[in-house]
């Protein structure tokens, strides 16, 4: 980096200014009118972006009334406390999206900088924005904030392309790994049938909320409305149970799996194993994740997503032997495995490239600052 560092022993070797966020803003032109969730289409002329975390479009809209050309622009979620970078024509979700440009900094370069220090601004679905705008930027000379951009810019470029490497890889998997589940786990008549109330105890969890998790943090993930941890709490209701069916909520019918203890919310069901040498706790996890649409027509999607533990119960479901049993799940634990660990190959690859990037980024900004 010694470039960056001549440039800024020549350009501004006793520090630079630091200014308020805020007072670096300007009013983004043609954001009168955004759109709601509602309105957004899986097809469509302009790309509509939310304050979702992912930094794809979140659908498309024909509606030109609301189309922002006031890029690059930087695109903030209020509540969720995301950020995107944007440089084409596009559209704003209603809820929560701020947009933040500048006239007086470069705004690439002010994008690193709010990913350097979004991490000063607590998580929790609140309002943010008004706390991003007294966050305090950095405002080194314009051929310094140039270099900079270019530094990181190579990084996130290299880390896109593994990200794409990673889901084409991922995809292929996933795809595979569902071609041998269907095979299978595919019956004729031969094969015995039984309800699920036959095999397992299908019962409810405990309430908790994300106030109860705040309150008693601790290690154990808390399994309720969906596959993954709402939270980490300092208590556990079950450790025998890693089969669980998600009863409401947007990912009702979903299967979850948690290893070890942990705390089973009371929007998921545990199905504890009656007989353990009738049934393999791990057969029928796969066999739930294949038997997911004669679930999912289980569900009632009136109002709140909603699984009825009686009609759960009455699933049918094919038992072939235990030794079978055994053979499918040493077959289908290797595939899941692929698809699930994040801890080899190309994932750890872009982990490393992520801690490299954000390593060099905290490096990058951080200036002495000027005296006044």
């Amino acid at each position: 980096m010694s470039r960056i560092d001549d440039l800024i022993q020549k350009l501004c070797p006793d520090g630079v200014e630091y200014r308020v966020l805020g007072n670096l803003l300007v009013r983004v032109r043609g954001t009168e009118k955004k759109i709601e969730k509602s309105k957004i289409a899986n097809t469509g002329k302009y790309p509509v972006y939310t304050q979702g975390a992912s930094q794809k479009p979140d659908g498309y809209s024909n509606d030109n009334d609301a189309v922002i050309s006031d890029v690059p622009v930087i695109l903030y979620g209020d509540h969720t406390n995301a950020l995107k970078w944007i440089d084409h024509d596009f559209i704003a979700g209603a809820d929560g999206v701020k947009l933040v440009k500048s006239d007086c900094v470069d705004n690439r370069f002010l994008f690193h900088c709010l990913r350097n220090k979004i991490r000063e601004i607590p998580n929790g679905y609140a309002r943010h924005f008004s706390k991003l705008r007294q966050l305090t930027i950095p405002i080194p000379p314009l051929p310094v904030q140039e270099e900079i951009v270019r530094i990181l810019d190579s990084f996130t470029s290299l880390e896109a392309e593994l990200e794409a490497e990673l889901e084409a890889e991922l995809e292929a998997r996933r795809r595979q790994y569902e071609h041998y589940r269907q095979r299978e786990l595919t019956f004729d008549g031969s094969v015995p049938r039984a309800a699920l109330s036959e095999l397992a105890r299908v019962k409810t969890g405990s309430p908790v909320s994300k106030q109860t998790i705040q309150r008693n943090p601790g290690p154990y993930p808390v399994i309720n409305s969906g596959r993954e941890p709402l939270g980490f709490i300092g208590e556990f209701n079950t450790e025998r149970d890693p089969l669980g069916v998600t009863s409401r909520g947007a990912g009702v019918g979903s299967i979850t799996w948690c290893d070890g203890p942990y705390f089973r919310g009371n929007l998921n069901y545990s199905a504890t194993i009656k007989d353990p040498s009738r049934v393999n706790v791990r057969f029928l996890y796969h066999l739930l994740q294949h038997l997911q649409p004669q679930i999912h027509a289980l569900c009632s999607f009136q109002g709140i997503p909603a699984l009825n533990k009686a009609n759960l119960d009455k699933l049918i479901v094919p038992l072939p032997s235990f030794s079978s049993q055994v053979k499918i799940v040493d077959l289908l634990d290797k595939f899941d495995a692929l698809v699930s660990d994040l801890s080899v190959g190309l994932p750890a690859e872009l982990a490393a490239r992520r801690k490299q990037y954000e390593y060099y980024r905290d490096k990058l900004l951080t200036f002495e600052e000027a005296a006044t």
